[in-house]
């Protein structure tokens, strides 16, 4: 079983050969520009490590991990233009760089791009991979949309944020491990359970990021730092400091997220204070273990050999560990 960094290498050297200039240029040139800004790569990575944990030829599912990056990358557009995002991975966005309206075209020519590269598989390989792939970017519309719902909702519950990050953000990690089984034809069962080993971290993946957003690094998080703050996203972070407040807290932490994102110099220490008054930072770092614990509970029913599930479950502690 090859390492991390090895399919990351040979990831990267597959993009760049997908990364070709087109005309006409400035429908193309945007998608080159966020596919060449790096990032984790972890689902395209997945995708790898799933093929050859079911004893595939990793190359097989090269074209199925770069539609999940292609796919990954035209919602990082979409949604950086609904956040009116500056940063992404530490660079400007493509809105920005461009404008609205070419990060929306580009963007839908990803989309399509992403759909395009199981033409390369035989056609029960084809069908298999499409199918998941469909309902999976449906279901990551519909998290995007609890996300959006949720800026203007007082009642969020901490069961429904769950349900947005599983769809926002995990079924995409889950699918991404599960197209790697389908291009190695490994069972349905062995399937479903490297499915839900991906789910499980990939909503850990998320509170991570929720994490980090508020108490990252600037100069490795590559993101805005309190973004979600500034945007009033009512995050875990958020909905367990309301959990754990008084009313006098939760008055003032529901009066710091009315305050318009123009007007918000002081707001995100405050937050962050009440954050971690709260327990609420402890709290978000204890159900980031949890839910990674989880997925290694569904490592050990996977059957497949000790070594592979060494590499899957090192990659679950980088992650848990990460800051970036």
């Amino acid at each position: 079983m090859q390492n991390i960094s090895f399919f990351q290498d040979a990831f990267v050297a597959y993009l760049k050969q997908f990364e070709t200039q087109k005309e006409p240029e400035n429908l193309y040139k945007p998608i080159s520009y966020i596919l060449s800004l790096g990032g984790k790569r972890l689902r395209p990575v997945l995708t790898l490590m799933a093929a050859e944990i079911f004893n595939a030829d990793y190359k097989q599912a090269l074209n199925a991990a770069l539609s999940i990056e292609v796919f990954h990358n035209f919602s990082l557009i979409h949604d950086d233009i609904m956040d009116d995002a500056p940063l992404r991975r530490g660079h400007v966005t493509v809105h920005e760089k461009w404008d609205v309206n070419t990060g929306i075209l580009s963007g839908d020519a990803m989309l399509i791009m992403a759909y395009q590269l199981f033409e390369n598989y035989e056609p029960e390989t084809f069908r298999d991979l499409a199918k998941l792939f469909s309902k999976t970017a449906l279901e990551v519309c519909e998290g995007q949309q609890y996300d959006v719902d949720f800026e203007t909702r007082d009642d969020v519950t901490i069961p429904e944020y769950l349900k947005m990050i599983e769809y926002k953000t995990a079924v995409l990690v889950g699918a991404a491990m599960q197209m790697g089984a389908i291009v190695a034809k490994a069972s349905e069962s062995e399937q479903r359970l490297i499915y839900d080993f991906g789910r499980c971290l990939g909503i850990a993946f998320q509170l991570q990021d929720d994490y980090l957003d508020a108490f990252g690094d600037p100069k490795t998080f590559g993101k805005q730092v309190g973004g979600d703050i500034i945007e009033n996203k009512k995050t875990f972070l958020y909905l367990k400091a309301l959990e754990f407040s008084g009313a006098e807290q939760q008055q003032e932490l529901r009066h710091l997220f009315a305050i318009s994102p123009t007007d918000s110099s002081d707001k995100v220490e405050s937050v962050k204070q009440l954050f971690v008054s709260s327990g609420a930072a402890e709290a978000t770092k204890q159900e980031i273990t949890a839910y990674t614990q989880q997925a290694f509970e569904v490592l050990k029913q996977l059957k497949i050999g000790a070594e592979e599930k060494q590499v899957l479950k090192q990659f679950g502690e980088n992650l848990m560990n990460r800051s970036v």
